[in-house]
């Protein structure tokens, strides 16, 4: 009994306590928080995790199998992709990536939100396709992450 309520402990610590990734200037982020149209042929692609759950932990997130990179509870990412085609956002898990197929269309935004999840020994993370409504307002209160730079 002691041992699981040790266990327990230890794993409450860990997803509640705080990572940080390298960050964006102020700029930058400012500037991705404008939700301007992306370039001719491209979708707008932001990826972001909010809150603080799973606070300690952080995660790997590919966009078409590269690195996008790490994410903390409160960041986030922004790339242009070839519209009028299919992308898959991946993040990693704990046994195995969870994957979203995104069908892309030219001229538009979407907003992909990785969530973290309890596992049988560590979080586990997951990626769900939001509105742009919701994706615009949770992205408004977070800060933007540099690029490429992944655990794995």
């Amino acid at each position: 009994m002691k041992t699981l309520l040790l266990a327990t402990l230890i794993t409450t610590a860990a997803l509640a306590g705080c990572s940080s990734v390298p960050m964006e200037s102020a700029e930058k982020s400012g500037l991705a928080k404008q939700f301007n149209s992306p370039s001719e042929g491209k979708s707008g692609l932001y990826i972001y995790r909010s809150g603080s759950f799973g606070g300690a932990l952080k995660k790997d997130i590919w966009l078409n199998g590269k690195c996008i990179g790490e994410t903390a509870p409160n960041v986030f990412f922004y790339e242009e992709v070839s519209g009028d085609s299919e992308h898959k956002i991946s993040t990693e898990s704990e046994f195995s990536p969870n994957d979203l197929i995104v069908k892309a269309e030219n001229g538009k935004n979407y907003f992909v939100s990785q969530y973290i999840k309890m596992g049988v020994f560590v979080g586990g993370a997951g990626v769900e396709l939001v509105s742009e409504e919701k994706g615009e307002k949770e992205i408004s209160e977070l800060e933007m992450a540099i690029k490429g730079q992944c655990s794995s």
